[in-house]
């Protein structure tokens, strides 16, 4: 038995054969995992839960709901993609919604997850939107008109976020250490789980004179990627999306939990 770890699917009508392969390896692990976690960006843009009863989106909730229907928890965290994912989602799916950060205990190792925008610090204009669409009063705002005025709204922060990105230095909206080490300290925990920057690894370091350790998970945009966690440690995978029942291990040797 073994804990999932996955995010950053992006899942859109545009590419369908992501979802494809994101059902398949729903079907195929679910029923074996003691439990699944998607950290953020299940899909590339959420306007509101109304949009569950959507053909677009039908496939994804259903296959969900069969996941946890089957008696797997499957757990969902906000990405900056699919921050509006809400109860309506939650209920439709049987999942179950976490807070950024959360801490669980993976197999007696304490363990922080993050969809990993938050360690972001550099990119100022970044963290000034972040804070402005996960305000309540904004939300409410935008969740009060129409559907097509959301779409709307959505198609054109995404092509300006398109745009601010081919801009920006690949530093300024990598991880900042400095955040990462703030965040182990605050929690007293020394390794964290993210997704978020799409550069799948194992970074190991020290921290206070202790091991520490930040497990980056990949995105779904060429093929999938899965963290595979179990008593013996954790194994970063990929998905082939020619062949969507092989995995094999992307970053070499299993790291301990420690």
């Amino acid at each position: 038995m073994a804990t999932l770890f996955i995010s950053d699917l992006h899942l859109c009508a545009e590419r369908p054969a992501i979802t494809g392969l994101f059902l398949a390896f729903l079907k195929r692990e679910a029923g074996a995992a003691d439990a699944i976690y998607i950290l953020g960006d299940l899909l590339e843009y959420w306007i509101g839960d109304e949009a569950v009863a959507q053909a677009e989106f039908q496939p994804i909730v259903a296959g969900l709901r069969a996941v946890t229907d089957g008696g797997t928890p499957l757990y969902l965290m906000h990405g900056n993609r699919d921050f509006l994912i809400g109860e309506g989602f939650a209920q439709a799916t049987g999942c179950r919604l976490l807070e950024d950060p959360t801490v669980i205990e993976l197999y007696g190792t304490p363990v922080v997850l993050m969809h990993g925008d938050l360690l972001c610090t550099d990119d100022v204009e970044y963290q000034g939107f972040r804070k402005m669409v996960r305000d309540p009063q904004w939300q409410q705002g935008f969740l009060a008109k129409s559907m097509a005025e959301r779409e709307q709204i959505s198609r054109e922060v995404r092509e300006h976020s398109k745009s601010a990105i081919a801009d920006k230095r690949p530093d300024i909206m990598d991880i900042n250490q400095q955040a990462v080490e703030a965040e182990m300290r605050r929690h007293g925990i020394y390794h964290i789980i993210h997704g978020h920057t799409h550069r799948p690894g194992q970074h190991q370091f020290q921290l206070d004179g202790m091991s520490a350790r930040r497990t980056v998970l990949g995105d779904w945009y060429e093929q999938g990627s899965v963290l595979r966690c179990d008593r013996t440690g954790c194994a970063l995978e990929t998905l082939d999306l020619e062949n969507p029942d092989a995995a094999h291990a992307a970053s070499g040797a299993k790291a301990k939990q420690s």
